[in-house]
């Protein structure tokens, strides 16, 4: 492996590294931004909904930037203003520049994503193997640093403006820096010289096919980010009001997830290099749909902890699987199939949440959360879109 390759899978690392990372620094201020600007817990929400509005929005303009500025440029530019729309939202004298602030920064948020992504595969294409998983790990280490300096910052009591500054200006050296050792070149250079066995068939595919397998690769896409918002959203009160476990206790559910589904990601590159992504994900698939499935049948405090936590696991590789699938269809320019898969994954994460509340009010949370056994063996379903094991 050249030492120029090596260089740019740390440089992408790096890149997802700020990515988690940024936007964690701000979450933990949300309480102090809501206060401070009086808003009832309707606008609040409201308000931070711009978050992921804006990445609705913007997020189909993500392969045009590849296109136009190249998947490391579009990732650092998309990784400073965002950064900027951070800061913003934390100065925001009222709840008219807080939404714009953070409509800017998930609409960066993004682009920076589909980007990033972009280039890990570029670089994952030299490697001959699996190491998108890998990045994805990372991303997550990012986010519990940002929200580990968060909470520093609050507890050694940090003006907001000052803690978020100087993480923007940190995490935006990170990127530039990183600029420096991506890979040169044209985005779609690498895919020209890939293993002809890992495109199968596919290479003749017709429009039609691959419009099919696009669609398969959202749901696979979608359906992992489904399970993890139930985690997010669902998992502590479910185990505090349905069953009665203590705050403490509670909170185990969103950890056991969120920590199933690290180690499922520094454990996935191995797995798919030696089972292949369509095996890797209907394992995975499986384990979402028994697992959870036992745990809603028989429920129970440590059971739905280990259900929770064996969902995690389940769809460790499945975003970025999809994302791999999806840059890997022929007949698209540069960027296209990631940043559809992208955007498509976006909605369905912001419809999910409110979907499981209008079930649970209407038939109960445990009823409610059937949603993520029912994302298992969806995945199971879609999964044959997916390569199988490499030839040697």
């Amino acid at each position: 492996m050249h030492a120029v390759d090596r260089r740019a899978r740390a440089a992408v690392a790096a890149l997802f590294l700020t990515n988690g990372a940024l936007f964690a620094n701000l979450i933990p201020r949300y309480p102090q931004i809501k206060a401070d600007l009086g808003l009832s817990n309707a606008t609040y929400g409201l308000a931070i909904a711009a978050f992921p509005t804006g990445a609705i929005v913007a997020g189909l303009g993500a392969a045009w930037a590849i296109r136009r500025l190249g998947s490391a440029r579009a990732a650092v530019l998309g990784t400073i203003v965002t950064a900027l729309g951070v800061f913003g939202a934390a100065l925001a004298p009222s709840v008219g520049l807080l939404v714009t602030a953070l409509f800017l920064a998930g609409a960066m948020d993004a682009i920076t994503d589909v980007a990033q992504n972009a280039h890990g595969l570029r670089v994952q294409r030299r490697y001959g193997r699996s190491i998108i998983n890998s990045f994805h790990a990372v991303w997550s280490i990012g986010a519990v640093l940002g929200g580990s300096m968060a909470a520093g910052a609050i507890a050694l009591d940090i003006p907001r403006g000052v803690h978020l500054a100087v993480s923007g200006v940190l995490f935006s050296l990170v990127a530039l820096v990183a600029l420096r050792f991506c890979l040169p070149g044209r985005d779609g250079d690498e895919q020209a010289v890939a293993d002809p066995g890992q495109l199968g068939d596919r290479v003749g595919a017709s429009r039609g096919r691959v419009v099919v397998i696009l669609a398969a690769l959202v749901l696979i896409a979608t359906a992992g980010t489904l399970v993890e918002d139930a985690g997010n959203s669902w998992a502590a009160i479910y185990l505090s009001g349905s069953l009665g476990a203590s705050a403490a206790v509670a909170a185990t559910g969103y950890i056991a997830l969120t920590g199933a589904q690290f180690v499922g990601r520094v454990l996935g590159d191995r797995l798919v290099d030696r089972f292949g992504q369509r095996a890797v994900a209907r394992a995975g698939g499986t384990l979402v749909a028994v697992g959870m499935a036992l745990a809603l049948a028989f429920p129970s405090v440590p059971g739905t902890i280990l259900g929770f936590a064996a969902a995690g696991f389940g769809v460790a590789t499945l975003v970025p699987a999809a994302m791999h699938e999806a840059d890997e269809l022929p007949g698209l320019k540069p960027g296209t199939g990631l940043t559809v898969v992208s955007w498509l994954m976006r909605i369905g994460f912001l419809a999910s949440p409110p979907l499981v509340g209008l079930v649970a009010d209407a038939s109960g949370l445990r009823t409610g959360l059937l949603v993520v056994p029912f994302a298992g063996i969806v995945v199971v379903a879609t999964a044959g879109v997916l390569q199988g094991r490499r030839r040697a």
